[in-house]
């Protein structure tokens, strides 16, 4: 690949109950089955689906397959778009990919199989970056445990109803293929954001693509009758949100986000985390966090959660 593969329901209607009600059609789970050669992008591919709102279940026992299939038909509502990684890791993945069809074709689903490959060079260079051994290399060098692998699931691969090639892909492209093949189309509209309020003093998170810097408005910190407050108290958030200069970094956010988070969505990223940082993440960095996401629902944008970081550091 020429870059690295990489990341609401609809609900029935229902009565005070919470039954179905007459008249009315629940809709049907759709099952994806994700197989392929390891290091095809199977993982990437999982990531991708839950993105659009799947609950991937990756390298599930075979004798436990008929039980997740049971359960499906149980709570149909709760798993309307489920996907199932099965690949050699499996002790016998042949088997287990026939357990898994007939568990849910017996229960009246028709999976969608995704099968994924890549030329033998490009596998051999993605192990080699990545230093982890192949999953059915039992000494035999990673040339030959590709081979064994590809007539391992040979079966599988004819039986697959979309086939991917990923050895020239792009992350986006791979993305795209996955999302055009698909027999439903993803709930989820717009990029989904992702808003972590945290202390400076005790590092930036991780996972943050995007961070912002609030520390250069009045610390609520410095008035005793706030200090024990944190930024969700209405009496911090309101001295927070009334300085003139959080008003006008509101405002370019709104405009920050309003520009990138659709090109963001362009590329094919399916969530865009954002670091709201303070000196503490007890106060101003909460308070701004909760007003960007409550401005962001107001105005339509797409799914926003917030996680305060430090909330519970106190």
């Amino acid at each position: 690949m020429t870059e690295q593969l990489a990341e609401s329901r609809e609900e029935p209607a229902t009565g005070s109950t919470g039954e179905v009600p007459a008249g009315a059609v629940a809709a049907s789970p759709h099952v994806a089955i994700i197989t392929g050669l390891s290091g095809a992008g199977k993982t990437a591919t999982s990531k991708i689906l839950e993105d659009v709102g799947y609950t991937v279940v990756d390298n599930l026992p075979s004798e436990l397959l008929r039980d997740l299939a049971e359960l499906v038909t149980q709570e149909p509502e709760r798993f309307l778009r489920l996907a199932l990684v099965l690949d050699a890791r499996a002790l016998d993945a042949p088997l287990a990919f026939a357990s898994a069809l007939g568990a849910l074709e017996g229960r009246g689903m028709q999976p969608q199989i995704f099968f994924l490959e890549a030329r033998d060079d490009v596998l051999i260079r993605r192990f080699s970056e990545t230093r982890r051994p192949h999953p059915i290399d039992s000494g035999e060098g990673l040339a030959a445990a590709i081979r064994r692998e590809r007539q391992l699931l040979d079966d599988i691969r004819n039986q697959s109803d979309v086939l991917i090639d990923t050895s020239d892909l792009s992350g986006r492209q791979l993305r795209e293929r996955i999302l055009a093949a698909l027999e439903v189309s993803p709930d989820r509209k717009g990029i989904e954001l992702q808003l972590i309020s945290f202390g400076y003093k005790h590092g930036v998170p991780l996972e943050a693509d995007v961070v912002f810097d609030v520390r250069f408005m009045e610390n609520p910190f410095y008035i005793d009758a706030l200090r024990p407050l944190s930024g969700l108290d209405a009496k911090v958030s309101q001295f927070v949100l009334q300085q003139p200069v959080t008003k006008r970094f509101l405002s370019f956010v709104r405009e920050f986000f309003e520009f990138a988070l659709p090109a963001y969505e362009a590329e094919g990223k399916g969530r865009l985390t954002v670091g709201i940082g303070c000196t503490g993440g007890y106060h101003r960095s909460i308070a701004i966090s909760e007003e960007i996401a409550a401005q962001w629902r107001a105005a339509g944008g797409g799914p926003v959660k917030v996680w305060h970081r430090e909330l519970e550091r106190t």
